[in-house]
C-alpha cells in the first residue's frame, strides 16, 4: 500500500482536545521507560521533544528525570495551549524545568547542538517531507546524545488499517478514529525509515518494528 499524506498539523481545537483526552498512558509510560534504558535513570540535561502535541511525553519526562529540562516543540497552537495548561498544574520544580515552543521544522529557534537528548513520539507520519525531522535532529543534538523516536508503522493494506482502528480505538470518538486511520495510511515502513536515515547521514541509528503498529528509531547520535 502506498503512503497517503495527511495534514501536517492538528490545528482544530476539536482534534487537539480529542487527542489530549485519549488514553495513551500505556504507550506513553513505555516510551519514558525506554528512554530511561537508553539515557540512564539519572539523566541530566536538556531533552528536546519534537512534535510534542499536548505534552504527553514531555510532562512525563520532566517528572521522571528531576535533573533534566524539557523543551517541547510543535507547530499547532491548539496542541500547545493544552500542553501549557497541563504544565502549569505541575509541582513548581517540574513546571520550572519545562517549556513549549511553537515552530515548524526545521527551525532556527532551537540552539545548534544544544540538546543532550532528542525524542519524538508520533510526529514522523505527519511530515510531508520526513527529511526535516532528521535535519533537525542533526542540528540540535550533541554528539552521543540519546535519541528515541517512536511512530506508527504503515500496514500492508487499508483493510489492515481498519482492523487496527477497530482493535485499538473501538470506543474512541469518531474524530479520533478517523485521525488514527489517516495516520496509519500516512505512516512509513521500517525499510523506508532506514532509507531516510541513510540519506540523512544517520545510518548508525537503529530502526525496528515494535508491536503490531509501531516502529522505533533509537541509539546515540554519531560523532
Amino acid at each position: 500500500m502506498l503512503r497517503t499524506l495527511e495534514p501536517e498539523l492538528m490545528r482544530e481545537p476539536e482534534q487537539a482536545q480529542a487527542y489530549a483526552e485519549a488514553d495513551f498512558s500505556e504507550t506513553d509510560e513505555r516510551f519514558v521507560q525506554r528512554f530511561g534504558q537508553l539515557a540512564g535513570p539519572d539523566f541530566a540535561g536538556e531533552i528536546v521533544d519534537l512534535g510534542c502535541g499536548p505534552g504527553n511525553i514531555a510532562l512525563r519526562l520532566v517528572q521522571a528525570f528531576p535533573r533534566c529540562t524539557v523543551t517541547g516543540v510543535d507547530g499547532s497552537d491548539a496542541m500547545l495551549a493544552i500542553a501549557r495548561k497541563r504544565a502549569a498544574a505541575l509541582p513548581p520544580d517540574a513546571a520550572f524545568r519545562i517549556r513549549f515552543v511553537e515552530t515548524m521544522l526545521p527551525t532556527a529557534v532551537l540552539g545548534r547542538h544544544s540538546a543532550e537528548a532528542v525524542v519524538s513520539n508520533s510526529l514522523l507520519h505527519h511530515l510531508h517531507d520526513p527529511s526535516v525531522l532528521w535535519l533537525t535532529l542533526r542540528q540540535v543534538a550533541v554528539r552521543r546524545a540519546p535519541v528515541l523516536i517512536v511512530d506508527l508503522r504503515r500496514p500492508e493494506t487499508e483493510a489492515g488499517a481498519r482492523r487496527l482502528v477497530d482493535a485499538c480505538a473501538q470506543a474512541a470518538p469518531e474524530v479520533l478514529r478517523k485521525d488514527f486511520y489517516n495516520s496509519l495510511l500516512a505512516a512509513f515502513e521500517v525499510d523506508e525509515v532506514k532509507g531516510q536515515l541513510q540519506s540523512a547521514g544517520l545510518p548508525g541509528l537503529e530502526v525496528q518494528a515494535v508491536g503490531d503498529r509501531h516502529l522505533e528509531v533509537c541509539d546515540r547520535m554519531p560523532g
